[in-house]
């Protein structure tokens, strides 16, 4: 005999950091969660998509003793679920028949009382899910207390089909499990998605999103929930690790939405700050690191990366280094120090002219008779390069590395040199974002952030112009152009990959776009070798511009056939 429909339904969301891998820890935190939804009085706590494993597992699952060890941690916690305490939904991979789902398992009553597979398998962008994973049926949905529960897995609420499938069959609530990575303006996307959802359906609906960093990605957290009407049922803080308690009661249109949190997030310029700060934090504490180690050179990249990294880890994990030549002014050697004092970070000097003059002796007799010019400057890079790794090296303390977008975009770094490190928080940020998020930091500390209120990126940095000082009176616009006109090319051609004629119809001048063009296909062999880093835009070098290194191909800047000029 069945149950009758529960009328009134706690839910707990497990907004919490796992990691690729780590079955048994990921395990503790989803045991930890329990038992803090269970205080609560939870009925029922929800887990992001693929929790057990990890998201994303990438090839992991590929391995059969990786998939194994995901279904032995499944099949120990369910037993547990026989205490009277909150039933678990919960993700992980799952081998059926010879093949591996993208799996969401309802652990009730001390055993696995239903099984889900996702559907729509994303493959674009950073998205890889076809190269690992089966399609799964159409769902219909589960049962639980009487109640029946869609649970459409990230993905499947990105088209119509299978939540209209739940609904046809009987789906009285939506809970979506999610690992959806952060990038400016994702919060929007994410909304507008599950109303259109919630309209075609009439069904409330629950987005849970995972929470952490997980090498180049940073999963935001922000879950929210949707009532039937469209209206927002409630909103869990971005960037925060948590328990929500949420609290549905069936009303005469379906379940509405009684209590649940209302947090204000993060836009903008603040949740690109705070997704670098986590996803370096998160970098370095998952890869085990004691610390970080960065050459702070008194200009706006390495300082504001002093900051992020200082707020990540606090001032004590934070190790300055300055490497000072002849062609270093007394202004940046001021700055680099003044950053150091208020960030509060040990801070050392290296003066590299031994290490120079040792490589100037030993090239003598092959460099007879050429003129200094690129590769003398390139030497200075990599003989700091080269001393900050052997500080890394020594201590164990990962070596951070400050190269903004811009720079990458169009080969302005030295391989081997300023490229060295073992991650970037600044890898996805242009040039003048860097700017902007050096200012904003100057007035604003994200919650959580371990370093100090105030200024901390001095007013000087802020306005001299830049410098890679590797030549007297060198300024990075000999090279490019101004960095306002330059992120606006790059934006064109790498965010939106415009044709140059499009491009240059924006105001720009042909031969500059062209030049711009011609360094961004040049210099992809660099940045196929440079470190990884924080995505913050829709498409990062790494996993969402896949462009290759030996390509002839050079857009005239012709207007597009056909088209009226």
């Amino acid at each position: 005999m069945s149950e009758p429909p529960a009328n009134r339904l706690v839910i707990g969301l497990a907004q919490i950091n796992c990691t690729v891998g780590d079955i048994a820890g990921n395990l503790a935190r989803m045991r930890a969660a329990r038992a803090e939804a269970a205080a609560f009085g939870a009925d029922l706590v929800m887990f992001s998509e693929l929790f057990i494993a990890g998201y994303p597992p990438e090839d992991l699952v590929l391995k059969p003793a990786f998939v194994e060890a995901c279904r032995v941690a499944c099949e120990t916690v369910a037993p547990e679920t026989a205490d009277g305490g909150p039933a678990i939904l919960v993700g992980l991979p799952w081998n059926e028949n010879g093949q591996c789902y993208n799996a969401y398992a309802l652990l009730d009553k001390g055993q696995i009382e239903a099984i889900r597979f996702k559907v729509d398998l994303p493959n674009y962008g950073v998205f890889d899910e076809k190269r690992v994973f089966a399609s799964g049926p159409m769902p219909g949905p589960l049962v639980f207390k009487g109640v029946r529960i869609g649970v459409p897995i990230c993905e499947d609420i990105w088209g119509p089909d299978p939540v209209e499938c739940i609904a046809e069959t009987g789906g009285e609530l939506l809970l979506v499990p999610n690992g959806s990575p952060y990038w400016r303006g994702k919060t929007n996307e994410r909304l507008s998605i599950a109303a259109a959802r919630v309209v075609e359906s009439r069904l409330p609906l629950i987005y849970l999103n995972q929470f952490g960093g997980q090498d180049e990605l940073v999963f935001d957290g922000a879950s929210f929930g949707l009532n039937a009407d469209c209206s927002l049922a409630f909103q869990l803080p971005a960037f925060t690790d948590m328990v929500g308690k949420t609290v549905w009661e069936r009303g005469p249109d379906g379940f509405v939405c009684v209590e649940g949190p209302r947090a204000n997030i993060e836009e903008g310029d603040e949740a690109d700050y705070a997704a670098c700060v986590l996803g370096l934090r998160d970098y370095v504490d998952k890869n085990g690191f004691p610390g970080v180690v960065m050459g702070l050179s008194g200009g706006i990249d390495s300082a504001l990366c002093a900051a992020m990294a200082v707020d990540a880890l606090g001032p004590g994990q934070v190790h300055c280094i300055m490497l000072p030549y002849r062609f270093t002014s007394d202004e940046s050697l001021k700055d680099a120090e003044h950053c150091a004092r208020v960030l509060k970070v040990r801070y050392d000097i290296l003066p590299i002219a031994p290490v120079l003059e040792g490589f100037e002796k030993v090239l003598a007799p092959i460099f007879e008779g050429t003129n200094a010019g690129i590769t003398e400057e390139n030497i200075q890079s990599r003989a700091r390069g080269t001393l900050l790794m052997a500080a890394s090296n020594k201590f164990g303390s990962m070596l951070v590395t400050t190269g903004n977008k811009s720079e990458m975009s169009v080969g302005y770094a030295t391989i081997y040199g300023d490229m060295n490190g073992g991650f970037n928080p600044i890898k996805d940020l242009y040039k003048m974002q860097v700017f902007r998020l050096a200012e904003l930091r100057n007035r604003w500390k994200p919650k959580g952030a371990l370093g100090p209120d105030g200024e901390v990126v001095a007013r000087n940095i802020l306005v001299k112009p830049p410098t890679a000082e590797l030549r007297e009176n060198q300024k990075d616009q000999d090279s490019l152009p101004p960095y306002e006109v330059l992120d606006a090319i790059l934006e064109g051609l790498v965010e939106k990959e415009m044709r140059v004629a499009d491009v240059v119809a924006l105001g720009h001048d042909l031969e500059t776009v062209k030049k711009i063009e011609r360094l961004l296909y040049l210099a992809e062999y660099k940045r196929r070798q440079s470190a990884p880093g924080v995505k913050v835009t829709k498409k990062n070098f790494g996993r969402d511009r896949r462009y290759p290194i030996v390509n002839r191909f050079r857009d005239p800047g012709l207007p597009e056939a056909g088209k009226p000029t």
